[in-house]
C-alpha cells in the first residue's frame, strides 16, 4: 500500500515539474516527457512487486535508467522544442493562443504585426533606454530584442550592486514598472541588464489574479490537518479504533505527534513567508496539505509571486528557513529521544520503522541519539520512537532533504546564492550524483534520490545575479551544507566502536 502511495504521489509531483517547467518551451506531449522522467521508480517499483524488497536490484539497472531517462528526456525536448528566437513565431504562438480561448475576439486582441516592425519598445524609448547606462557606471555596447525580453550588453564599470540599483532607477523613472530589470551573469562572465515584461504591470495582461492572502483558506487547512495528523498520532501512540471509538477521549493521546509535527512544519514555511515579507517580496500564507492516512499531512508550502531581488535576499530566504526548522526540531529531538525506548536490532529495523529506527545511516542523529538515551543505546539495539519523537524525525529528515543543494530547495537558493546560478546549478547536479552513488550503499535512500532527479537542477535568477554574498553569509551557508554532511553521513566505525553503537 505504501509503495503504490508513494509511486502515485510521485508521479503526480513529477507530472506538476514537467508541465510547468517545459510545457511552453515544447511541442513535445507533456505525457510522454513524464513517462520518460517516471521511468526509474517503474522500474523500482516493478522489481519490487516481481522480487520483494529483500532482493537486491543489478547495479546496472539501477544506474542505466538515470543516465539514458535524462538524456531521452532533454531529446525530445530538443525534438518538439518551440522556434522562440523569431518574433514571428511568438507573435503566431500568442494569436493561436487567444483565438483558442476566444475566437470572437482573437484578431481584436492579437493584430497581425509583419516581423520587421515587431519591437518591445520604439526608437524613441531605445534612445532613452540607452541614457540610462551612465558609461562611467555601465559602458552599454548594444541592445539585443529577444520575444521574451530586451537584452543590453556591456561592459560594467563599478561595483555590481551601486551598477543595479543606478540602473534600475533610471529605467524604472522611464518606463515605470513596465519591466522587471534583470542584472545576469553571461557565459563569458560578463554581467548582461535583460528587460523583461511585468506582468503585473497592465491589467488586461496580469496574472495570477486571484486575492494573495486567504487566510480563511489557510485556517480552514490548518484545521483540518490538526485533524488528521491527530488521527494518525492516535495510531503511532498504539490506540486502536477499537479503543478510541469506546473513549473518545483518548484522540488526546494523538496531540503531542500532532503538535509537534505542525509545529515543525508551519516554523519552516513562515519564517520563509516573514522573510519574504521583510525583503517585500509578494507570496501568499502558508498552506497545510492535510491526508487522513500516512503522516496526516503531505507538508505546507507558499507560493511566490514575484522576483527576488538580489542573491542576500534569496540566501536569507533559504537560510531562514532551514536554520528555523533546525531550531525547532532539535529540542523536540532530544526529547523524543530521551522519552522513548530502545529494542532489539533485526531485520526489520531501518530508517522508516519508526517502531525500530536504526539511526546509524546518520552520523548526527546516531550521536544525539547516543546523547539522549545514554548507556541504554548501545549496538545491538534499535529505538522504539516515542510520537515527538516521531514528529521531530520526520521534521529533522524534511529539513535535510530541504537543505539538499539543488535547485528551489533551500540548499538550492543558498549555493545559487554563494556561488552564482551556473556554479549553483553544478553543484546540484553533483549532488544528484551523489545521492545516486549513496543511495546504491543506504537503499533506504533511493527514494530521496529519485526525487531529486525529478527535479530541476538550477534555481531562479534573482533580479540582481550578480552581486556576491558578506562573508558573514558564506561562513552561514558553509555550516548549512556541514550540517548536511553530517547528516547524511554514515557512523564511521571507529565512532561506533568509541561510543559502543
Amino acid at each position: 500500500m505504501e509503495l503504490w502511495l508513494l509511486l502515485i504521489l510521485l508521479g503526480l509531483f513529477t507530472y506538476l515539474i514537467v508541465k510547468r517547467s517545459v510545457a511552453t518551451i515544447t511541442r513535445t506531449p507533456v505525457w510522454l516527457l513524464w513517462l520518460v522522467m517516471m521511468t526509474p521508480a517503474l522500474i523500482w517499483t516493478g522489481w519490487i512487486l516481481v522480487y520483494g524488497e529483500d532482493t537486491r536490484m543489478p547495479p546496472v539497472l539501477e544506474i542505466a535508467p538515470f543516465v539514458v531517462c535524462p538524456l531521452l528526456y532533454w531529446v525530445l525536448i530538443q525534438m518538439g522544442r518551440r522556434e522562440l528566437n523569431t518574433p514571428s513565431t511568438k507573435t503566431q504562438d500568442m494569436a493561436a493562443t487567444n483565438q483558442s480561448q476566444n475566437p470572437t475576439e482573437a484578431k481584436a486582441v492579437v493584430p497581425p504585426v509583419p516581423v520587421s516592425s515587431y519591437r518591445p519598445i520604439d526608437k524613441i524609448e531605445e534612445t532613452n533606454l540607452r541614457n540610462c547606462f551612465p558609461w562611467s557606471i555601465y559602458y552599454l555596447q548594444n541592445i539585443d530584442y529577444r520575444p521574451q525580453a530586451v537584452i543590453c550588453r556591456g561592459k560594467l564599470r563599478s561595483n555590481p550592486e551601486v551598477a543595479y540599483k543606478t540602473i534600475r532607477e533610471n529605467i524604472e523613472n522611464l518606463f515605470s514598472d513596465r519591466f522587471f530589470v534583470v542584472f545576469q551573469e553571461g557565459l563569458n562572465k560578463d554581467p548582461f541588464f535583460a528587460l523583461v515584461p511585468n506582468p503585473q504591470a497592465h491589467p488586461e495582461t496580469r496574472q495570477n489574479t486571484e486575492p494573495l492572502k486567504r487566510p480563511g483558506l489557510a485556517l480552514a487547512l490548518l484545521v483540518v490537518t490538526l485533524l488528521t495528523t491527530t488521527l494518525v498520532g492516535v495510531e503511532i501512540a498504539g490506540v486502536s479504533n477499537s479503543q478510541l471509538q469506546s473513549n473518545p477521549a483518548l484522540l488526546l493521546a494523538g496531540w503531542p505527534y500532532a503538535v509537534a509535527l505542525i509545529g515543525i512544519l508551519g516554523i519552516h514555511e513562515i519564517s520563509h513567508y516573514l522573510t519574504a515579507q521583510y525583503y517585500k517580496i509578494r507570496t501568499t500564507l502558508p498552506y497545510f496539505i492535510p491526508v487522513p492516512f500516512f503522516l496526516g499531512t503531505f507538508g505546507a508550502f507558499i507560493q511566490r509571486r514575484s522576483p527576488i531581488p538580489n542573491r542576500k535576499a534569496l540566501f536569507d530566504v533559504g537560510m531562514a528557513s532551514a536554520l528555523a526548522g533546525f531550531v525547532v526540531t532539535l529540542p523536540l529531538l532530544w526529547w523524543g529521544l530521551a522519552h522513548s525506548a530502545v529494542v532489539p536490532l533485526s531485520d526489520q529495523s531501518n530508517i522508516l520503522n519508526f517502531t525500530s529506527l536504526n539511526p546509524r545511516f546518520s552520523l548526527f542523529l546516531t550521536v544525539l541519539s547516543k546523547l539522549a538515551l545514554g548507556t541504554e543505546f548501545t549496538s545491538n539495539m534499535a529505538i522504539k520512537l516515542h510520537p515527538v519523537a516521531v514528529a521531530a524525525y520526520i521534521g529533522f529528515v524534511w529539513t535535510a532533504f530541504k537543505l539538499m543543494p539543488v535547485g528551489h530547495l533551500d540548499g538550492g537558493h543558498i549555493v545559487h546564492a554563494m556561488f552564482g546560478q551556473r556554479t549553483g546549478a553544478t553543484i546540484g547536479q553533483v549532488t544528484r550524483l551523489l545521492m545516486l552513488g549513496l543511495s546504491l550503499v543506504q537503499t533506504d535512500l533511493f527514494i530521496w534520490a529519485i526525487f531529486l532527479f525529478l527535479m530541476p537542477v538550477a534555481d531562479e535568477p534573482a533580479l540582481n545575479d550578480v552581486s556576491e554574498l558578506d562573508n558573514k553569509r558564506d561562513f552561514g551557508g558553509l555550516l548549512a551544507l556541514a550540517l548536511l554532511v553530517s547528516i547524511l553521513l554514515p557512523v564511521p566505525g571507529t565512532i561506533t566502536q568509541w561510543l559502543n553503537i
